[in-house]
């Protein structure tokens, strides 16, 4: 497997998929897709564990997004997603948090502009170290959860995607070439909501009811500082 910083290093594209959990399209009040659309978040904004807090920027309602990663391991395009050996793209797992700035993307979507800035800021993608794929024999049969200050916020199982694994890498390498060291983010399920300074998020993948310590994920909310204050475009 890859090591964490190689991770980051190798990854030229973050790939995500959004409203692929029919509970969370309800609370967020948006449409329900026909297809998978997806977005993309920087490489630069992945944080890797110890290297510090998430860093809200002044102005920002910062929430949370649990989500299973795929590593991609290989170059990839044209994937027919009824190919059996679909698995054979995916170098590993990881278990991600889709940091985004709720009221800067809320603005973007009334306006008809793009969500990069919503979600691109540095340290809005804090990363687990990698998951073998023996330990996730199928990445639909996993539970995700995430907890601020120990009160459980989300938690859910991937069969509860509206677009499998299968379906997403195939409309993504249609679209554009997947290349190995790209990261792609499944989707979150309900329970997103907002931390601020001083909260600290925990994280986890459990498979038939066993926790994957390679998967656990903590992190502290701090604010940035600095110049950077978000304002109306």
């Amino acid at each position: 497997m890859a090591s964490l910083s190689a991770i980051r290093s190798n990854c030229r594209k973050v790939i995500c998929i959004g409203r692929n959990y029919a509970d969370h399209v309800k609370e967020l009040n948006n449409q329900r897709p026909k297809q998978p659309f997806f977005f993309l978040k920087p490489p630069s904004s992945i944080l890797l564990p110890g290297e510090g807090p998430v860093l809200r920027p002044s102005g920002v309602n910062l929430h949370f997004e649990v989500e299973l990663g795929l590593v991609i391991g290989k170059t990839v395009r044209d994937l027919d997603e009824n190919d059996a050996d679909w698995q054979s793209a995916i170098e590993q797992y990881i278990l991600t948090i889709d940091m985004t700035g709720r009221n800067v993307q809320d603005e973007a979507k009334k306006k008809g502009l793009p969500w990069s800035i919503a979600k691109g800021f540095d340290t809005f993608l804090p990363i687990s170290g990698p998951v073998a794929k023996s330990a996730i024999p199928d990445p639909h049969d996993v539970e995700l959860y995430l907890t601020v200050n120990g009160e459980v916020k989300q938690q859910d199982k991937t069969d509860l995607m509206l677009f499998r694994i299968p379906r997403q890498l195939s409309d993504i390498s249609r679209t554009m070439t997947l290349e190995k060291g790209d990261i792609v983010l499944t989707g979150t399920p309900k329970g997103v909501g907002p931390v601020v300074t001083g909260d600290v998020m925990e994280a986890g993948i459990r498979v038939g009811g066993k926790e994957l310590d390679e998967a656990k994920l903590t992190v502290e909310v701090k604010d940035k500082g600095g110049a950077y204050v978000y304002g109306e475009t």
